[in-house]
């Protein structure tokens, strides 16, 4: 992988961030929300993996996307619901083992398929 598509990864990653922390503080949290969960940023994985690796790579991170989208909704949901009852940063924490945990047992029930 050159250098330039490595730049161009993390400027794409970053603007992104960016695009999200502005539209929430300054907007609307709303509207970060919308970017924040856009598929920009898996688009554009996907669009390299191709480019890089080819059809079945790629076929085979959407499969891998599409199944680890799970945790990823758990992570969100367990998170807006243990920061009312907790602080922020141990909501985080909360929510981060309880996205572990689904991704343990998602990669074992991968495993057996």
């Amino acid at each position: 992988m050159d250098h330039l598509q490595t730049l161009i990864k993390f400027v794409a990653g970053g603007s992104i961030i960016v695009g999200v922390t502005y539209l929430a503080q300054q907007v609307n949290p709303k509207y970060g929300g919308i970017l924040a969960a856009a598929p920009i940023i898996t688009t554009i994985a996907f669009l390299f993996t191709y480019s890089e690796a080819g059809i079945e790579t790629t076929r085979q991170l959407v499969l891998g996307t599409f199944f680890f989208a799970i945790p990823s909704l758990l992570f969100l949901i367990s998170l807006w619901f243990l920061v009312s009852r907790w602080g922020f940063l141990e909501s985080l924490g909360g929510a981060y083992g309880i996205w572990l945990a689904s991704v343990l047992v998602i990669s074992r029930f991968l495993s057996l398929g």
